[in-house]
C-alpha cells in the first residue's frame, strides 16, 4: 500500500449518493455525491471529493474541523449572525469546530475536503 494518494478529479470513481437530512433541510431538495479517498484513525481523519446540487441546509460542525477547496460551482455560506460569504471555484476555507450556519448551493458545487474529528 502506498502512502501517497492522488485524487483523479476527472474520473473519481463510484460515488456514495445521499440526500439532505430532513432535519437539516432549509430549501430545495439537494442531493449529494461523496467520493471518500482516504480514511485513517478509524475515521478520525477523512478526505475526498464532494458534490451537491442546488438547495440549502443547516451546517453544524460540532467538534469537527473541515478544510474545503471549491473546484466548481457557486455557494453562499452564512455563519449564524455573520455576513453571507459567496464562494466560487478556487476559493478555500476552513469550518472550525462550533461552526453553525446555512450552506446554500446556488450552482451545483464540487469541493475537495479534509475532515478531522476528535
Amino acid at each position: 500500500m502506498s502512502n501517497m494518494i492522488v485524487f483523479d478529479l476527472k474520473n473519481p470513481g463510484i460515488a456514495r449518493e445521499s440526500q439532505a437530512l430532513p432535519e437539516r433541510l432549509v430549501e430545495g431538495n439537494p442531493s449529494y455525491k461523496t467520493w471518500e479517498k482516504d480514511n485513517v484513525g478509524n475515521g478520525r481523519i477523512r478526505s475526498g471529493i464532494w458534490e451537491a446540487t442546488p438547495g440549502a441546509t443547516r451546517s453544524i460542525k460540532g467538534e469537527t474541523w473541515e478544510y474545503c477547496t471549491i473546484l466548481s460551482g457557486v455557494i453562499e455560506l452564512v455563519e449564524d449572525d455573520k455576513v453571507p460569504r459567496h464562494l466560487v471555484a478556487g476559493d478555500t476555507f476552513i469550518l472550525r469546530p462550533g461552526f453553525t450556519g446555512t450552506w446554500r448551493t446556488i450552482e451545483t458545487v464540487r469541493k475537495l475536503w479534509v475532515i478531522v474529528s476528535p
